[in-house]
């Protein structure tokens, strides 16, 4: 397969994107307003395509699922979250966390996720289309970080206006990002225009002053959302044989206590310029935060399982590797390790053999 081309890389600046992936998120504006909007539908590109419904494609056995395209698969399981759980980062559709989930346990897990999506709206994205799944055996919830972004939004929505302010919150309301820096026109600009950008001088335009709380607050009540909305995953799912697991998704210096050079590089980078995602978790990095946060969720959702993939990433024998493009997104071997973390820890290996009688592959 061919690469995908990439936006020119400025230096200083944090690595874009693929082409592929900024196009993508941009559409995120084409909604409309009475529906719950995941991403633009029929997309089409060598990265990243969706089905009808706006829903990223996964892989299993050399065939493509999703939630509008089952193929006759009369049991699916769903990886739900934000852009995480989408893949934005992988090279492909086959490299997603759902696909190389397919492919350790053999079944199809179909990629129910949406970038910017919080806790109420994953699960508001599950009642849309829950009439199309048939047989649903695992529900993985991984995800954690939009909620607690979504927290820090509402206060700086709720702040004063200013219209400097309000340029940059509708830019971010209306971009789905979740940490994509702004895309530079693809248009390629007269040769007079580009003399006249390169010879002006730089106004660089500082970024809005947010007023946030203090980040224990925010963490405090985003963890109430998380939970309150895994006890109704639960309620809603009881009736069925599925099983329902919360993983909290990795946060890059949640996860690490040192780095990689590669991601070393890209981290320097992002602090000089921050991304708006970036700056609704400002103060929240704090390790000990971040446990609080996870200890508050596990308590409040009980029964519901959860763990938190900030602590289990490090079982995998890549975890010394380059895995993060940013500080919450993977490359195609992060994608992988997640996958078969996932699938270890919840014994998903071990159901495929069970029926051989066999010992399970250890796969971590």
């Amino acid at each position: 397969m061919t690469p995908p081309a990439t936006a020119t890389h400025v230096p200083g600046r944090p690595l874009p994107l693929q082409q592929d992936y900024q196009r993508f998120l941009q559409l995120g504006s084409r909604r409309a307003p009475h529906t719950l909007h995941v991403h633009e539908s029929g997309y089409r590109s060598g990265t990243i395509n969706t089905d009808t419904l706006g829903l990223r494609y996964s892989h299993c056995a050399g065939k493509r699922f999703s939630a509008g395209e089952r193929g006759g698969s009369a049991r699916v399981n769903l990886l739900v979250g934000g852009s995480t759980a989408l893949g934005i980062g992988a090279s492909c559709d086959e490299h997603t966390v759902a696909s190389h989930l397919s492919m350790l346990t053999s079944e199809v897990w179909l990629s129910l996720a949406g970038c910017g999506l919080n806790a109420s709206q994953e699960l508001m994205l599950f009642l849309t289309h829950q009439h199309r799944f048939g047989e649903i055996g695992h529900v993985v919830l991984l995800s954690g970080l939009n909620t607690l972004a979504h927290e820090a939004l509402g206060e700086v929505l709720a702040g004063p206006h200013d219209p400097q302010q309000a340029k940059a919150h509708q830019a971010y309301l209306n971009s789905f990002n979740e940490g994509m820096p702004a895309l530079e026109p693809l248009r390629r600009e007269s040769w007079w225009r580009r003399l006249g950008q390169a010879l002006a001088p730089r106004q660089p335009v500082p970024p809005p002053a947010w007023q946030l709380s203090a980040p224990e607050k925010r963490l405090a009540r985003a963890a109430d959302s998380i939970s309150r909305t895994l006890r109704q995953w639960d309620r809603l799912l009881a009736d069925s044989n599925a099983t329902l697991t919360f993983i909290l998704q990795p946060l890059l210096p949640w996860c690490r206590e040192t780095l990689p050079e590669g991601e070393r590089v890209m981290l320097d980078a992002l602090e000089k310029h921050p991304a708006n995602f970036d700056r609704l978790l400002d103060g929240a990095f704090d390790s000990q935060l971040h446990m609080d946060f996870f200890r508050r969720i596990k308590h409040q959702a009980d029964p519901v399982p959860c763990y938190d993939m900030n602590s289990m990433l490090s079982s995998s024998p890549v975890f010394g590797a380059d895995l993060f493009i940013d500080r919450l997104h993977f490359n195609d071997l992060g994608n992988n390790a997640l996958a078969k973390v996932i699938t270890a820890k919840l014994g998903l290996a071990q159901e495929r053999h069970a029926q051989r009688r066999a010992a399970p592959i250890k796969l971590v």
